[in-house]
């Protein structure tokens, strides 16, 4: 997948098969995403204690992302979330989520222009995507281990991924180390084969993890991770025109997250930044913000996001013209480029901005619930230290998230 603000649900360029329902979560993302769970409050506990209750969550998300004049692609999902211990040292975690989702897609670079800019093969698309994922974890008195497994499918996109987790805990609880090994399989199947008749195309990535979380004080938390994926396979767009891409990527991924809570106000502010570069040229920034305040039964959660990266290697710009992007020059100038080539979008160089906020409440002993919008802006020109990509639309993005949970 291109890199995008990963910090957004739905991707913001959904709009290609194998890119435009809800991200898949590579193996080591599976167990990623719980390691941080201990950064959810202010006081941290071992990462190696069995839940002694259980949880089942009920979610709907709705996103819609936009350029001017033109509404891009609309998904809704509604998903579950379950983790249940078994005895007094297992448990059991599973998700399920199925995608709805429609929308447009430029054939190269963006909709600057709808009569210049043809849409792609997958222009008016209705697809759905259907998810799950399974995790069971062993726990011992200083440590835990845990076995995941995740299945996504869609028209033309199946994805398999496996997951093998080790937590082990200092004696006083405050630190905690994390290892992880991941492997997924995917298989493409574009409609009607794209725009190159692909059939039977595969894509495998390993991944591993290492991470360590460590308690500073009452009030301080502090978490670091660091990642490598290793792939091979067809990651070119099939529904996108000068479309080439290398058929080995690799990635790495550092991940910082530090929690500090304001006794005074009773509120946590949350602080993260990640880092991603890979062997396509892309190289990326995330920095995150969310301020926990909670009033009585309810919790408000502001949150800013700012994400920008580079373009990869063989991205190529349009071609301005006295008017603007011009469609025919750029298409002719591609035709004449050789190699490796994109112009897609989401490897261009920008940077984007989120804004949302989150309340939530807990009814009673066992009952809660939450509601959460978020607005997205990406421009070319909002990219760290200028340089963004010229000529693409700005895109922008709206979502909604209702959820309810309850303990049992």
């Amino acid at each position: 997948m291109a890199a995008t603000d990963p910090a957004i649900l739905v991707p913001l360029h959904a709009s290609e098969s194998a890119q435009r329902s809800a991200p898949r979560l590579a193996a080591s993302q599976l167990f990623l995403a719980a390691a941080a769970a201990v950064l959810a409050t202010p006081v941290a506990t071992a990462q190696t204690q069995a839940p002694e209750t259980g949880v089942i969550q009920l979610r709907g998300q709705h996103y819609a992302d936009s350029q001017p004049d033109i509404k891009r692609v609309t998904v809704n999902a509604p998903s579950a979330w379950l983790l249940t211990p078994i005895g007094s040292n297992w448990s059991l975690e599973a998700s399920l989520v199925h995608d709805e989702v429609s929308g447009a897609s430029p054939r190269y670079h963006s909709f600057t222009d709808r009569n210049k800019y043809p849409t792609s093969g997958a222009s008016r698309m209705e697809d759905e995507r259907t998810g799950a994922d399974f995790k069971i974890t062993r726990y011992n008195r200083r440590s835990a281990w845990a076995l995941s497994y995740a299945y996504s499918s869609e028209n033309d996109y199946k994805s398999n991924a496996v997951g093998a987790e080790l937590r082990l805990s200092s004696e006083d609880n405050n630190r905690t180390w994390t290892f992880g090994v991941g492997a997924s399989n995917d298989k493409i199947n574009p409609t009607r084969g794209g725009l190159r008749n692909v059939r039977n195309e595969k894509k495998d990535s390993n991944e591993l993890l290492f991470g360590v979380t460590q308690v500073l004080s009452r009030a301080d938390i502090v978490q670091a991770n660091v990642s490598y994926s290793k792939g091979k396979g067809f990651y070119t767009d099939p529904y996108k025109l000068f479309d080439n891409r290398p058929r080995n990527r690799k990635s790495v991924v550092l991940l910082t997250r530090w929690n500090h809570h304001f006794e005074q106000v009773a509120a946590t502010l949350r602080s993260s930044y990640r880092y991603y570069d890979d062997s396509f040229g892309v190289r990326s920034h995330t920095v995150g913000l969310e301020w926990v305040q909670p009033f009585g039964n309810w919790t408000v959660t502001p949150n800013v996001r700012y994400y920008s990266q580079s373009a990869a290697d063989f991205y190529f710009d349009p071609i301005i013209g006295p008017n603007g992007p011009d469609a025919v020059a750029t298409s002719l100038f591609a035709q004449t480029l050789t190699g490796f080539t994109s112009a897609d979008a989401r490897l261009s160089a920008f940077g984007a901005v989120t804004v949302g906020l989150k309340l939530g409440v807990q009814i009673d002993k066992q009952w809660s619930a939450d509601l959460k919008a978020e607005r997205y802006e990406q421009r070319s020109n909002w990219r760290a230290g200028g340089g963004g990509s010229p000529g693409l639309d700005p895109l922008r993005a709206n979502v909604f998230q209702l959820g309810i949970a309850s303990k049992f």
